[in-house]
């Protein structure tokens, strides 16, 4: 079965992705139109600290309308190592240094229309170690004990797709 690309215009640049309109061939030769989302790459973290708690942020998705409890992630700069953001965003978006990452797996958010890659690491062994985070960012922090993470996610209080991924490879 082969798909080919006819054509492939870019339509919007952003600061964190592009979008583009692909012109594809499918197997039984009709051309379609596809819109892409080109996307550099992401990680998320899991830092779960001495005493067994999942440090969360919990931010305003403007796209959803509402405040998100999410696990600390961040687009991939270029060049930059999926470990090397990793180590960064928790800085930046907790405040804590990780002593130990450990890559749990990676994914495709969105491969219907997205070419973005997660890369999910859990971390360890916590230490105060902030940076500076992003202007545009809100964040609070809240803390989950490992025990209660199930129910949070059966409740709803966790709804963003990587968090709930994020979550699943722990429990792997």
């Amino acid at each position: 079965m082969a798909f080919e690309t006819v054509q492939t215009e870019t339509i919007y640049q952003g600061r964190a992705f592009q979008v583009r309109k692909d012109l594809v061939r499918l197997p039984d030769g009709v051309v379609t139109q596809l819109d892409i989302v080109q996307h550099v790459g992401a990680v998320t973290v899991i830092p779960l600290d001495d005493e067994d708690r999942v440090w969360f942020v919990r931010q305003y998705r403007h796209a959803t309308g509402k405040h998100l409890l999410e696990l600390p992630a961040g687009t991939i700069e270029p060049g930059e190592l999926p470990e090397v953001c990793a180590a960064r965003e928790i800085r930046e978006e907790v405040g804590m240094r990780a002593g130990k990452l450990h890559k749990l797996g990676e994914f495709f958010l969105a491969p219907g229309y997205s070419t973005e890659y997660m890369h999910v690491f859990l971390a360890t062994d916590l230490v105060p170690d902030p940076l500076p985070g992003d202007q545009d960012e809100f964040l609070s922090i809240e803390r989950i004990p490992l025990s209660a993470l199930d129910q949070s996610v059966r409740s709803g209080a966790i709804q963003d797709g990587k968090t709930l991924a994020g979550i699943y490879l722990m429990r792997l």
